[in-house]
């Protein structure tokens, strides 16, 4: 025995073995005859590789498995309609029993994260360009006066930003570098395009992700409702020279969509259609798939990166709320972004990265509202940060970082910051109606309805995403099958991970789930609102991050005890679990959700139809009307659709009377449940015939009588 080591005692090697984060256990020294012994001894493989004999040794074998067998069946469980939660939240705790043990076995490896940088902050700033920036906040405030954008005020705020970046942006050797690689390949006489397995497979994600965000994109969502008829106003009023900072129609709105949609808009040739809307939201979903991409490589590694871009491209709940043509997708757009600039700059020490995200954050506040609580998640993270030993020695680089961020997305934001000032009760009226009892009293003592709204929000991607059917599959998981199933294996591995290795990214990552869930959460006044997947939306980064951790380290796990045919069978299973995840959401957004949206929808197309046929044919636009009824179309949608986005088409029913004094064709179209307005037609003109148009959806029949 070595003097100068002392043999451990019983109960070190139990501290050890119950305790496996702070080391190995320690080896058991032989017995004085063994070690003294000369014959040779057969090797004994180490405990954690020998489970043990019989029923024991098979499950070890087959751990990880077991452990996405038993999560399958759970989640599966918990699909509607004949959803069975004992079951399910059984064989949870049997998968969490069997992942646990598997860890514990070493027979299935956590998942590591990428070290971070050891470089310090830099504390160098130009005072000039800054000094500059600060008397340009000034100037830019008092100008951005009147809710309007104008050149000059524009020109200042450039002259703000530009000004800010001088001061702050740290000059470094890497992106000179990049920047001459570019340079380097534009000047080549020949170019040379290396593609390998890998590029082909990122390729192939890209088509699938490509496909699933577009494809019948005209007729899913296909009618409109009417924040969309609000919507398409305020982009006529912006292209008619109304450059308004806030959009006050519908209890207000930010800026970003209406200046996007209008952009589209003359781009695509679309014009005020409900296709302008939804291509610029089903871009700004597409755009938020990198950023998820980037922040997956930087927490795990570029498999987690693909896993998550797919789960992410394909799933039904980003697909549908960037289907609306509403502000929804907004919110993860500027978010993602964010979130990678954020950690990455906190883990390289880099000031650059929180310039970029401060940049984010204040483009984030002119999209979404729920984007106004995005400054908690800063906080949080900085906050997490900085109460863990890897921001020993960089606390004080850390959080002038965060002075710079901030000053950074103030400038950004700061139109908006004057129109808050000015109008502080516009621009948090639909906020407050929320949040306070602006509109209703609280329904129950509100700490109650808060830790009421938590509990549904957090459990909303295994059981319920609530019924609001414009834009969610009512009454079911937020995630399917798949995805969930993986999202709880990702959640466990990221837990029992901090518990080892106390790594504040974990922490952050599960934190920054009910965090980005607020805006939701907060509907404390109207709890029947919550959960929702628009208000949700942002939380959805971090939880297929988590579960593309889940399906990376469930693959890696099987590979590592695969011998060579095995490993094929691993990967048909990878490709079976991602076909059947797609399948599924494929069913969900193109059958369910559409058949869904287009039952309670009204058919204002098929209207718009009608009168734009008429105006082309035997009569004109100005000579069809629509007799309103409670809870039917909105007749400024009908005017859109026909092709005359700025014409209401309402014509009252005690208002028909006088049509009389025009010598024109005229055509009225009324609801069938109207028997007085039809009655009061056939009075006012005998001559008229009635027609009944056939929608093909049950309940959106509607009247026509035509007048010759």
């Amino acid at each position: 025995m070595n003097p100068e080591k002392p043999e451990p005692s019983v109960l070190d090697y139990l501290k050890a073995r119950l305790m496996p984060w702070k080391g190995a256990a320690p080896e058991i020294p032989p017995l004085p005859q063994e070690a003294e012994s000369t014959e040779p001894q057969a090797e004994t493989p180490a405990p954690e590789e020998q489970p043990g004999p019989g029923f024991f040794a098979w499950v070890s074998d087959r751990s990880a498995g077991l452990v996405l067998a038993a999560a399958l069946i759970a989640q599966f469980m918990l699909e509607p309609p004949n959803r069975n939660w004992p079951v399910a939240v059984g064989f949870y705790a049997l998968a969490l029993v069997l992942l646990l043990g598997s860890l514990w076995k070493r027979t299935w490896s956590l998942p590591e994260i990428p070290r971070s940088s050891e470089i310090g902050y830099s504390f160098e700033i130009l005072r000039t360009p800054l000094y500059i920036c600060l008397a340009f906040i000034l100037i830019s405030f008092w100008l951005f006066s009147g809710n309007r954008y104008s050149g000059l005020n524009l020109l200042a705020w450039a002259i703000t930003g530009v000004a800010l970046l001088v001061a702050v942006w740290l000059p470094n050797e890497a992106s000179h570098t990049h920047w001459q690689r570019l340079v380097g390949f534009i000047r080549q006489r020949e170019w040379r395009l290396k593609i390998t397995p890998w590029h082909i497979l990122v390729l192939l994600v890209a088509v699938i992700v490509i496909f699933f965000r577009f494809y019948r994109l005209n007729q899913v969502s296909g009618e409109m409702f009417s924040d969309h008829a609000e919507k398409l106003l305020d982009v006529a009023d912006l292209m008619n020279g109304q450059t308004k900072i806030f959009f006050e129609r519908n209890t207000g709105r930010e800026d970003f969509q209406f200046y996007l949609t209008a952009a589209i808009a003359n781009l695509f040739g679309t014009g005020l259609s409900f296709l302008s809307l939804k291509l610029g939201t089903a871009l700004a979903g597409l755009f938020t798939l990198p950023y998820i991409y980037r922040l997956g490589k930087e927490i795990g590694s570029r498999w987690v990166g693909l896993f998550a871009v797919f789960l992410a491209g394909i799933a039904y709940w980003p697909n549908v709320i960037s289907r609306i043509g509403l502000r929804f997708p907004l919110y993860p757009l500027f978010a993602a972004p964010m979130l990678f600039y954020l950690i990455r700059g906190i883990r390289r020490s880099d000031r650059n990265d929180f310039i970029k995200s401060g940049i984010a954050l204040g483009l984030a506040l002119h999209g979404y509202s729920p984007s106004r609580l995005l400054p908690l998640v800063v906080l949080a993270a900085i906050g997490i940060y900085l109460l863990h030993r890897a921001s020993h020695g960089k606390r004080a680089g850390v959080v002038w970082a965060l002075v710079v961020l901030v000053l950074v997305s103030v400038v950004v934001f700061l139109p908006l910051l004057r129109y808050w000032s000015q109008y502080p009760e516009n621009f948090a009226f639909r906020a407050f109606t929320r949040l306070a009892t602006t509109e209703r009293a609280y329904p129950a003592p509100v700490g109650l309805v808060f830790l009421s709204n938590l509990w549904k929000a957090l459990i909303m991607p295994f059981w319920d995403n609530n019924n609001i059917w414009v834009h969610s599959v009512v009454n079911r998981p937020a995630l399917d099958v798949v995805t969930a199933a993986l999202f709880f294996i990702g959640l466990v591995l990221v837990v029992v991970r901090y518990i080892r290795k106390r790594d504040w990214l974990d922490l952050f990552l599960l934190v920054s789930i009910p965090l980005m869930m607020l805006p939701s959460i907060l509907s404390l006044a109207f709890p029947e609102e919550n959960p929702s997947l628009n208000r949700t939306g942002a939380a959805y980064i971090p939880i297929f991050i988590i579960a593309a951790i889940g399906l990376e380290s469930l693959v890696s796990s099987l590979l590592s005890r695969a011998s060579q045919p095995g490993r094929m069978v691993v990967v048909i299973l990878t490709v079976a679990l991602l076909s059947i995840s797609a399948s599924s959401n494929y069913d969900l957004v193109f059958r369910k959700f559409d058949v869904q949206f287009m039952g309670g929808a009204w058919n204002t197309s098929q209207i718009g139809q009608v009168i734009r046929g008429f105006a082309e044919s035997t009569g004109d636009a100005d000579h069809a009307y629509v007799i309103p009824y409670p809870y039917w179309v909105d007749t400024r949608l009908v005017g859109i659709n026909a092709g005359y986005p700025l014409k209401d088409y309402a014509l009252p029913a005690d208002q028909i009377e006088t049509t009389l004094s025009i010598d024109a064709p005229k055509l009225f179209i009324l609801n069938p449940a109207d028997q007085d307005s039809q009655a009061r037609l056939e009075q006012v003109y005998p001559q008229g015939r009635l027609f009944l148009y056939d929608s093909g959806r049950d309940g959106k029949d509607f009247l026509i009588y035509s007048i010759p």
